[in-house]
């Protein structure tokens, strides 16, 4: 089987945790860079999280710190969700490993210039990194196969009343990445509030393996959702896609966002209906198949040590 060539941005963060071990142990996909970026909690935290679940997995993937801060606007941070560290509820064991010595948009840069075939870029926290990418090293996008992000939505936020939390940490960012010609997957809010772990799964995970142990003790300090309800598994949906993307439906539309609006900076204007008349830019996820997200989700946990 040939496998998919993947670069993960990330920002962790719980469900980023998640993310991160199906992209690692998804037999479809060759996680060969992980990047970091301010989101969830700070860089510094970020790229410490990041580490710390590549020790826990023993996983052989370089790892490149990036932003610090949005493009133009202070950091907001989501810590009352994720927790101060950003993965709270788990210690994990000391380790000596490093980050690389270059930004993540060179890092991510030197990997797509080194790739014999286009590299699948995946996004699940603030579009900071894509952008300084894109921005210092445009000649660089024939070399990205697709961008697969979490972030946006059709209909309401989960941060300010119309703008989800990654968009809307980075506007300007965002908006230059939906700018760039790219071909972009996006799985907002429309699907993500809908891959939703039942408590009942979630009660088996200590009795899995090494893996479900750590994500069980994580999941108990998570705010997206509740132990007793369930949790919404956001930055999830970007690998389940690649991995199974029959589970989406998409809509191939126009995506605008917002950067100068008093109450809607961050927004994504998704033109379903082509009222706006502008050439679409973007697949977005509307619909889920919420039974085979969580049957896939079973089987990906499986195959973690």
């Amino acid at each position: 089987m040939k496998k998919i060539p993947v670069i993960l941005d990330t920002d962790p963060g719980i469900d980023d945790a998640m993310a991160l071990a199906a992209a690692l142990f998804s037999p479809q996909l060759d996680l060969q860079l992980v990047t970091t970026v301010a989101g969830n909690v700070s860089v510094e935290k970020t790229t410490r999280n990041a580490l710390q679940l590549l020790q826990f997995w023993n996983a052989d993937v370089p790892l490149a710190q990036g932003a610090a801060a949005p493009l133009l606007r202070p950091l907001r941070d989501a810590a009352s969700v994720h927790g101060e560290s950003g993965l709270a509820g788990y210690d994990f064991i000391d380790h000596q490993r490093q980050a690389l010595t270059t930004p993540a948009f060179q890092a991510i840069r030197d990997r797509l210039m080194a790739s014999p075939e286009p590299v699948t870029l995946v996004a699940i926290g603030p579009l900071t990194n894509i952008a300084l990418l894109l921005t210092h090293y445009p000649e660089c996008a024939f070399a990205i196969r697709q961008l697969v992000l979490m972030g946006g939505s059709a209909g309401r936020g989960n941060f300010t009343p119309t703008a989800e939390f990654n968009i809307a940490i980075d506007p300007e960012a965002a908006a230059c990445v939906f700018r760039s010609g790219l071909e972009i997957v996006m799985c907002g809010l429309d699907v993500t509030h809908k891959a939703v772990l039942t408590p009942d799964f979630i009660a088996t995970l200590p009795g899995l393996n090494a893996s479900g142990t750590m994500l069980h003790a994580l999941f108990s300090h998570y705010r997206g959702g509740s132990m007793t309800t369930g949790l919404r598994m956001h930055d999830l949906c970007t690998i389940a896609y690649l991995v199974k993307p029959e589970l989406f439906t998409l809509h191939h539309c126009f995506v605008a966002v917002e950067t100068q609006g008093e109450f809607t900076a961050g927004t994504t204007v998704v033109d379903i209906e082509g009222r706006l008349g502008r050439a679409p830019n973007a697949r977005v996820a509307l619909e889920l198949d919420v039974e085979g997200f969580r049957a896939w989700v079973a089987e990906m946990l499986a195959l973690t040590p």
